[in-house]
This record gives structure tokens, sequence and C-alpha cells, in this order.
């Protein structure tokens, strides 16, 4: 028998799809002994054993009294577990994200613990807590399941219910990171109680994204309910949030899931709102730098021709309805001559290693991706904001 192998017959080629699926939960009072939701989570898992390790965010713990005593108990009396370990406490916000001393504290708790890919992970926090848990669980055992409890609006309508996680290194945002489908989300519309004004206003801003670059209709109830959001009424928050999950969840499911091209329609008016957050340290938080990232490239789509100054001045007093300012200095910091947020743009296309791709708008509702910014429209655009922060300043 002849085994010899042609060098022209050498190659081979796989291919194979992986079907994903997972199911975002909308409850209140997650861990009460009536709710049978975080227990309806379980049902799909095929193992008896259930093993569960939670990771909590101090900001959380700090006003909801109780909660560990809480989720303890369910687990107990409802779950029947045994030996539920403590939960792994990370601090809240960015810092989270900045420090990789956090995820491998997650590590080695999962680790200790015996935390198999048959095993659950389960983060409950603003969305810094469940990029650092989330990345954790994506890099040990080269996945164990994640299941997502965000807390924050934010989280709640965008980052909590997509397929990213990663922190911050290099000064740069997200740097290190995965794309790791959760086994499920649960938004509890109670945890919302709990925020600061800044943190329940900060996440409507990815609302304002999507609605932009996706839906006219939710566009306009977000300005006709602008009222009463900023009341904090919670039925127009829960339609909100539900809205821009569904539309987010959409674009996921029929577009670049993993962004293996250069597009990321999305991340509108993120180029900016990521090197922002850098130059503050944070203090600028992620929906506010968002804000001001949405009012740029708007100004800057009507500078080039691409709407009309109409349309940009109706997005800019929706945002300041809102009540985010849509100016920070750091959009004047300077090297020489050069605005340092333009290098926002480079690290953009870096993130993906293709063709720098910006989303940018076509009328509201409808977005359009350019590969091209011209810088010195992209400094009048800045300098167009400074003008109007200080005419309300005035006012």
């Amino acid at each position: 028998m002849n085994t010899k192998i042609s060098a022209q017959k050498t190659n081979i080629r796989q291919s194979f799809t992986l079907p994903v699926a997972y199911d975002v939960y909308f409850t209140e009072d997650l861990f009460a002994p009536a709710n049978p939701t975080f227990k309806q989570v379980f049902s799909r898992k095929t193992e008896k054993k259930l093993k569960l390790l939670f990771v909590v965010d101090s900001g959380l713990l700090e006003k909801t009294p109780g909660l560990q005593e809480k989720i303890r108990t369910y687990c107990e009396d409802i779950l029947q577990l045994e030996d539920l370990p403590d939960p792994i406490i990370l601090p809240g916000g960015e810092e989270s994200k900045n420090n990789l001393d956090h995820v491998t504290s997650v590590l080695d708790q999962i680790n200790k613990y015996g935390i198999s890919r048959h095993s659950f992970v389960v983060a409950i926090g603003g969305g810094a807590v469940l990029d650092a848990a989330g990345f954790a669980a994506g890099i040990a055992h080269r996945g164990v399941r994640l299941i997502r409890v965000p807390t924050t609006v934010l989280s709640q309508n965008d980052s909590g219910v997509g397929v990213k996680n990663g922190i911050n290194w290099y000064n740069k945002k997200n740097f290190l990171g995965t794309f790791t489908p959760p086994f499920a989300v649960i938004n509890d519309q109670q945890f919302l109680r709990t925020l600061e004004e800044r943190d329940w206003r900060g996440g409507i801003s990815e609302a304002v994204k999507v609605a932009l670059i996706k839906d006219r209709n939710f566009f306009d109830w977000i300005k006709n309910d602008t009222e009463r959001l900023v009341n904090r009424d919670n039925e127009s928050m829960q339609y909100l949030i539900y809205r821009c999950a569904e539309l987010h969840l959409k674009h996921i499911s029929s577009g670049d899931a993993f962004e293996t091209g250069s597009s990321r329609p999305l991340d509108f008016g993120h180029w900016a709102a990521h090197k922002l957050e850098q130059f503050t340290n944070y203090s600028l938080r992620h929906g506010e730098a968002v804000a001001i990232g949405i009012a740029l490239d708007c100004v800057y789509s009507w500078k080039t021709g691409l709407i009309k100054k109409s349309t940009c001045d109706e997005v800019l007093q929706l945002l300041w309805n809102l009540g985010f300012r849509l100016y920070t200095p750091e959009l004047l910091r300077s090297e020489g001559k050069e605005f340092e947020v333009l290098e926002g743009l480079q690290e953009f296309r870096e993130h993906l290693g293709g063709d720098l791709t910006i989303m940018l708008l076509e009328e509201i509702g409808v977005g359009k991706e350019v590969h091209q910014i011209d810088q010195e429209k992209m400094k009048e655009s800045i300098l167009f904001l400074e003008k109007e922060d200080q005419k309300i300043g005035a006012s």
C-alpha cells in the first residue's frame, strides 16, 4: 500500500458552526423565596450537581443590607445547595477593571472551590464588575458558565446583555478580554432603586445611542418620556431598558457578534468616550462620556454634511434635557497642536485590527459608517461643543 502523501494534498480545511442561545430575564426581587426566576435559569442544565460561585459588587452590598444573607438563604432553601462558598467581593466601578488582581482573585476562588466548566459563576453588579468577573470566567478552564445579574441602567440595557467582557490594560479600554456569551442574564428592577442620580441617568445615554442608529420611534419615545425618566419613573425606565436590550440583542443575532470585521455600530460615540474616561481617571462615568461622544459625532455629522443642523440640535437638546453635560475640558487636552482625544480613533482601529470604521449619523434612526475622519472638522466640532457649553453656563 502506498502511504506517501502528495505535497499538493496536505492542506485540510475545517469549518463548523456553534449554536449560541441565552435568555435575558426581567424580574423584581430575584432572591425572594417566592420568586422562581433564579431557579428557572438552571432548568437548561443537564448535570445533577449544581455548583455556584457568586461575585458581588461592593457598592451594591453597601446599599443593599442583607443581600448576602438573602442569596445564601435562597440557595440553601430553594436550590438545596450545600457548601456554598462565600461570595467574592469586587470594588464597584472602573477600579475592578483597572487592576488585574481582581480578576486573579476570582480565578483563585474558581480554583480553590473546584468550579468546573459545568459549574456557574454568578456575577452581580455594575458593568465593570460583570466585565472583570466575566473575563475570569471566560479564561478559567477555557470557559466557566457565567450568569450575569446587572444592577445598573447601563449594564441592564447594554453591556450586561451582550457577549463581550474585558479589563483595561496599557491605559486602553478593554484591551484584555474575550467574547463569551453568558449562560443567562437576569435584570432585577429592584436593584435600580439603589442607584445614585448619576448612575440612573448615565445609562440612558446608551439608549439614546441605539435609538439614534436603529430606531427613530424609540428616539421619539425617549423625547416624550424625558421628564418621567429624569424623575425616576420606574415604569418608563423599565420600558427603556427592555427596548434597548431588545435592539442590542437583535443586532448581535443579525450581525457580526464576535466583531471579526471592522464594524462596531453599537459603539457609536464610543471612540471619544473611552479616551475621555481615561483622561479623567474614570471620574467621568461611562454613560456620561458616551453622551459627550454622541454629541461630538452628531456635531461632526452635521459639519460634514451628513445631517442638517436642525437634526443635530434635536439630538443635543435631548441630551441636555436628560441632564447631560456635553463638554469636558479634557476634549481640549493637547500635545502641541493636536487634541489628544483624537488618539482614540487610532486605538479604535487597532482594537479591531482592520480599517478605521466609525459610525456617524445619516438621520435619526439611521447610522452611516465612514472610514476616514477629517481631523480639522473634528476639532471644529470639539470647539463647537465648548462654545455651546459656555452659553449654557452663562444662561
